[in-house]
């Protein structure tokens, strides 16, 4: 089986040693994703993670609607409620299963952090 990574230039990736997302087994699996626009509130981060993941899933020909699986992290869990439009939006009536986790992330200035995985597409 190969695997096929998929980069998408961020200043992380050569830095920890990792790809913005991978095809292996099925799935496209996207790390863990910041917003990269300069957005300083949670809304905006959300919105620019979204982005990448987004452009990320294009890359291989998968979309919002194949995500089976996403995980939220935010510093601050209350400020989870107020991406939940958006998050509702991009997921519409193709909902993944998800799960919330309150820890640090890795910049002060990152108010939340997006992971996700979705079916690939067939050859």
């Amino acid at each position: 089986m190969a695997i096929k990574r998929i980069h998408s230039g961020g200043a992380y990736e050569p830095k920890i040693g990792y790809c913005r997302a991978l095809v292996a087994g099925g799935f496209v699996h996207v790390s863990g994703t910041v917003g990269v626009d300069g957005s300083t509130d949670v809304v905006g981060q959300c919105k620019s993670a979204l982005g990448v993941i987004e452009k990320a899933l294009g890359d291989v020909g998968a979309s919002f609607s194949d995500a089976v699986r996403v995980t939220y992290i935010l510093p601050d869990a209350a400020d989870f409620e107020a991406c939940w439009p958006i998050l509702a939006a991009t997921f519409g009536d193709n909902p993944p299963a998800a799960t919330m986790i309150s820890c640090d992330l890795i910049d002060p200035k990152y108010k939340i952090e997006i992971e996700l995985t979705a079916l690939a597409p067939s050859a």
